[in-house]
């Protein structure tokens, strides 16, 4: 990635030692600092020791739920990519979600977002997806401009619902 990165905050000597790739176990410590800068930047809670835990488990361990680009900026860790993989019954092929994409404010503008986007564009196509999909804040504008620039158009006809578990067993006590 070295020679992509314009003049911005942060020095020049560190941004050339980008480096992109898939996190590893012991990049476990860098992973929960980006996911707590992401829970601060969306004013949300950041996820409890336990939730961290299975964060690690569910990348690192046997039964790997998720996978996860990380970017680091000499030996920072500076921005990251959870995704995983569901399913379109009408295409017949798998969907490549992507849950998270952050990168860290100070890091911003110097083509790490694009740079984790097309790792996960460059997964989807490497996978035999037939899509890639994802959610976006109504409020992010930076996200939702970012999206738009790079051809991704917000789905119309489609609402987004969640059901969260503490409903599970309310739905599944109902008869």
């Amino acid at each position: 990635m070295q020679g992509i990165y314009g003049k911005g905050t942060i020095e020049n000597e560190t941004m050339n030692k980008i480096t992109l790739r898939k996190a590893r176990k012991s990049d476990g410590k860098a992973l929960l600092s980006l996911v707590n800068a992401l829970a601060d930047y969306e004013k949300l809670k950041r996820p409890t020791r336990r939730a961290q835990k299975r964060i690690l488990t569910d990348t690192f361990g046997r039964r790997k739920r998720i996978e996860v680009f990380l970017v680091y900026a000499g030996n920072v860790p500076a921005g990251y990519a959870i995704f995983f993989e569901t399913y379109s019954s009408f295409l017949a092929l798998p969907t490549l979600y992507l849950e998270d994409l952050f990168v860290l404010p100070d890091y911003r503008k110097h083509k790490i977002g694009i740079a984790l986007f097309k790792a996960c564009v460059n997964e989807a196509e490497r996978r035999g997806c037939g899509r890639m999909e994802w959610m976006v804040l109504d409020w992010n504008k930076i996200a939702i401009d970012f999206y738009e620039r790079i051809g991704a158009r917000h789905l119309k006809g489609w609402l987004p619902y969640r059901l969260v578990r503490k409903q599970f067993l309310r739905i599944l006590k109902r008869k």
